[in-house]
């Protein structure tokens, strides 16, 4: 059972046989623009990859009261070829990717990127990665206990030894030019 049922596939597959055939033909019809245009556009593409996100077998996300734990099955890649990033908005980005090279079939490349915004009451500087000797990533972000306020820390001044002096300000009319 689909989640988003106007994007499951069985939309495209004529399940009741009492049904007109023209309905289900309508989906399909290249020469209907309406249609196709709305199966195209970017927020349906959006949907359609969080969709296979949901349901990607080698990924599993959990949260509970004490941390955020994401699993990828990356062992496609090397240890090299995988790159974890957290940034300000806490957002952890996960991103595999190797070139392209020769194997019994042929040519292959593979690339994928990974992003999860992790829940307000982590802590992004205690974000770590752990990769298994069976090619298993873990993320894990620990929880800030509630009640536990976000302790005050001191911003040291850098003495820089370089003047500022030469940074004067200049005329609006200047800076519009």
């Amino acid at each position: 059972m689909s989640l988003l049922p106007w994007l499951d596939d069985s939309l495209l597959h004529h399940h009741h046989h009492h049904q007109p055939r023209y309905q289900v033909s309508a989906w399909r019809d290249p020469e209907n623009h309406l249609v196709s245009s709305l199966l195209r556009h970017p927020f349906l593409e959006e949907l359609h990859q969080l969709k296979s996100l949901v349901q990607d077998p080698g990924a599993t996300v959990s949260s509970d009261k004490d941390k955020f734990q994401a699993n990828f099955d990356v062992q496609q890649f090397k240890p090299e070829e995988i790159s974890v990033k957290v940034t300000g908005d806490n957002t952890v980005t996960i991103e595999g990717k190797h070139e392209e090279k020769e194997d019994e079939h042929g040519y292959i490349s593979r690339h994928f990127v990974r992003r999860y915004t992790l829940p307000e009451n982590c802590d992004i500087k205690q974000v770590q990665s752990k990769l298994s000797s069976d090619g298993v990533l873990t993320i894990t972000a620990p929880k800030i206990p509630e009640g536990k306020a976000i302790e005050d820390r001191e911003i040291p001044i850098i003495r820089t030894g370089q003047p500022l002096k030469h940074f004067e300000k200049k005329p609006v009319e200047e800076a519009k030019k």
